[in-house]
């Protein structure tokens, strides 16, 4: 388990360096993580050790929210005040998501018309 929660903490480690020096606009904890997958993607496999740690981890997720639901439990009169404008801006974020999900995953389909013509320009071309 050591051995897997030390790949965390470098990838983390590393992901905030590259955060200090290269990308500040990005956390470094997600840069870290966005190497870490991409390590794994690499090695086409998981260790014990690392999936002794993720499967510990994810056991205890749900404690994460303890801070925000108290957070929420202090902020009630705030929220009733601004109820309409926070579950308007929910409704269109999840619109939203959904649009943009389904117009990407769209264009990336092989049956996508520009996808079979960039396709077949191709396979014209190389032969």
């Amino acid at each position: 388990m050591i051995p897997g929660l030390l790949q965390i903490l470098f990838f983390q480690g590393l992901g905030e360096i590259i955060s200090k020096l290269l990308l500040p606009f990005l956390p470094g904890p997600v840069i870290g993580l966005v190497l870490l997958l991409l390590w794994l993607m690499y090695l086409k496999d998981i260790n014990t050790s690392l999936a002794s740690v993720a499967d510990t981890f994810s056991r205890y997720l749900g404690l994460l929210f303890v801070p925000a639901a108290v957070g929420i439990i202090l902020f009630i009169p705030q929220l009733q005040q601004n109820a309409l404008t926070i579950v308007t801006a929910l409704i269109m974020s999840v619109v939203f998501a959904a649009l943009s999900s389904a117009l990407v995953l769209r264009w990336l389909s092989p049956d996508h018309p520009s996808t079979s013509e960039s396709s077949a320009q191709a396979k014209d071309q190389h032969d």
